[in-house]
């Protein structure tokens, strides 16, 4: 969500700052602001919209000074205007935050009895407020921001800057990332390694509750007791050229183009070369030991999720409890003996999606994860991670993460299947197998982009649509509406296909596109009953299957996308090449931002 960077360098800090936030745009924001400190005087300026904004604020009236934070927001505590815009200033403090402030109302309280009001709708001005308060009682600007620390509940990420101190950041993590970068005399801050990757390599991530003074000379860390913690210094290579368009028109083009390459890197890592077993990195996990699945995420990973429950029921007949995080974290479910609990993220950084982890820490036998970002706070938390090997996802929407993430719980579930004795030897090979050969699969499917361009151009003008799929289709189904809401605004809504007839065919008219995900597998003559309903009351279908499929089932089609004959387990994934590029075109011809979509951001770190 909203992106925070710090600098103390050796040179001017806006520009620094401006470009470290466009870096940070893929997490979604709808205003911006850079505060900095020159001649010890402490200034900002903000804008609401795009960084361009800022940018031209800058070109007319400059801020200097090598000292500085930024930010990018996401609202959530008042709309999005020039007043509530980071960075919050109050007197001589500075504040940038992520995250959010519950006991806000109560702090405001305590401050109005002591003449100090707010100036905007905002939690984070409080902290901003609480803290020149207690520099206005005598307390120095290291002190007063640890009072004000002391004082906050909820999630944070924050960063303090102050007049006079043109050698200090005060920052601190609770719930939402943060992490220090060590330059050669010059010190940075960020939330997370890709706003730091061309500044430097060297970092350090703050553990939850920690506190740090920073100054050019280095960083000063202490942990949520207040003594003082001595943090890894890792070296993290970001590769600029994926962090980049590439030549593609957007990211999620971009993306959805690399999908074939990244599968190949994450079948690599655990299917090697010359075997049929899947390995785990560094792990005893035996799966005869586990007599129940849970499996938590959110949005896409929460489809992943639902995806490979058919396939750990059907492969290793492991019984599979998949729950949305917000949900199973407040429901408290019992976890019986002999329960594991993999948690699906692709930033690692998911709020709801890390406390649901830590509910089940002591609970589950074991914490496994499936994350993008192995320094995250829920890989760092879980037993087992494994890391999907996407590379940076910048579009909002997702894409490779997503199938980077079915193909490592496939894999996780032919690892399952091997370990309880539920499938042959020759039936493990042909699966991995089939998985060698999914990154040419992919690169078939990629080649009906013209295809679905064109059926794309009509859908542009519809208002509403439906998708249907059934079994591993079902999810896929779910995924393909969330990517056409995500990017192009047309409600969506999908059903597995025999629902049909329970309510959702009272939609159905001549207006209606209704997309089926049906390839030409056992439960195809099913689905095809399903979509002559539909046909028979005039709507628009567009069938997604393979050539036999379609042909089968070519009259009254309103368009046919034509997908590669696919191994059955494979089907979700190369079926998620058109459910991409049918959003995204549809996006395209709609005009709409397709890599920063209206209200939405790219790592949820708030409730």
């Amino acid at each position: 969500m909203c992106g925070i960077i710090g600098v103390l360098g050796k040179h001017e800090a806006a520009p620094i700052l401006i470009e470290a936030l466009k870096r940070l745009e893929y997490r979604g924001y709808d205003s911006a602001g850079i505060a900095t400190v020159n001649g010890g005087r402490l200034d900002r300026r903000r804008a609401v919209g795009k960084l361009v904004n800022l940018s031209d604020i800058l070109v007319h009236d400059p801020l200097a000074g090598k000292a500085g934070i930024g930010h990018t927001r996401w609202a959530t505590h008042g709309a999005p205007t020039v007043d509530n815009a980071h960075p919050h200033q109050a007197g001589r403090v500075a504040v940038v935050h992520n995250g959010i402030i519950e006991n806000y109302r109560e702090l405001r309280a305590e401050l109005a009895e002591a003449g100090i009001e707010p100036c905007t709708e905002t939690d984070t001005e409080t902290v901003a407020l609480l803290t020149q308060h207690y520099m206005a009682e005598g307390a120095g600007p290291v002190e007063a921001a640890f009072r004000a620390l002391d004082r906050l509940e909820g999630a944070f990420a924050l960063a303090f800057l102050f007049e006079g101190e043109d050698d200090l950041i005060v920052a601190a993590r609770k719930g939402s990332p943060l992490a220090i970068g060590h330059g050669d005399g010059e010190m940075f801050i960020g939330s997370d390694a890709i706003a730091l990757a061309p500044l430097t390599d060297r970092i350090t991530y703050l553990e939850e509750g920690d506190r740090a003074v920073i100054r050019r000379s280095g960083a000063e860390i202490f942990d949520a007791a207040g003594r003082p913690a001595n943090r890894e210094i890792r070296r993290v290579e970001i590769d600029s050229a994926r962090v980049d368009k590439g030549g593609h028109r957007h990211f999620m083009a971009k993306e959805i183009a690399e999908q074939p390459t990244v599968i190949a890197e994450s079948i690599r890592h655990y299917l090697p070369a010359g075997g049929d077993s899947v390995i785990l990195p560094d792990t005893d996990l035996d799966f005869a030991a586990v007599d129940r699945l849970t499996m938590v995420a959110c949005g896409t990973a929460f489809y992943a999720c639902l995806t490979a429950k058919y396939w750990f029921e059907q492969l290793a007949r492991l019984p599979v409890e998949v729950d949305i995080a917000s949900e199973f974290r407040y429901r408290e479910p019992p976890i019986p003996a002999r329960s594991l609990a993999l948690f699906v993220s692709q930033s690692g950084e998911t709020a709801d999606t890390l406390a649901a982890l830590r509910y089940c820490a002591g609970k589950a036998d074991r914490i496994l994860s499936v994350v993008n970002v192995p320094e995250s706070s829920i890989a760092r938390e879980s037993d087992l991670a494994l890391q999907i090997h996407a590379g940076p996802e910048i579009g909002v929407a997702s894409t490779k993460a997503f199938t980077c993430q079915l193909a490592v719980l496939l894999m996780l579930a032919l690892k399952a299947a091997a370990d309880r004795g539920t499938l042959s030897a020759d039936q493990l090979a042909d699966h991995a197998a089939a998985l060698r050969g999914l990154p040419s699969v992919l690169n078939a499917a990629l080649d009906q982009n013209d295809a679905i361009r064109s059926a794309a151009g009509r859908l542009a003008q519809s208002r509403d649509m439906l998708f249907l799929g059934r079994g591993l289709m079902y999810p896929l189904a779910l995924e393909g509406a969330l990517k056409l809401k995500e990017i192009s605004y047309i409600h969506a809504e999908a059903y597995a296909s025999g629902e049909l007839k329970h309510g959702p065919i009272a939609l159905i008219d001549d207006q209606m596109p209704v997309v089926v995900f049906a390839p030409r597998d056992r439960l195809f003559d099913k689905t095809v009953s399903n979509m002559q309903e539909v046909m028979a009351r005039k709507g628009k279908v567009i069938l997604v299957s393979d050539a036999d499929g379609i042909a089968e089932a070519a009259e009254g089609l309103w368009a046919g996308i034509h997908m590669p004959h696919v191994h059955e387990s494979l089907a979700p994934i190369v079926y998620a090449v058109p459910a991409q590029l049918l959003a995204y075109h549809t996006a395209v011809a709609k005009g709409t931002d397709v890599d920063q979509p209206r209200n939405l951001a790219k790592s949820v770190t708030v409730e």
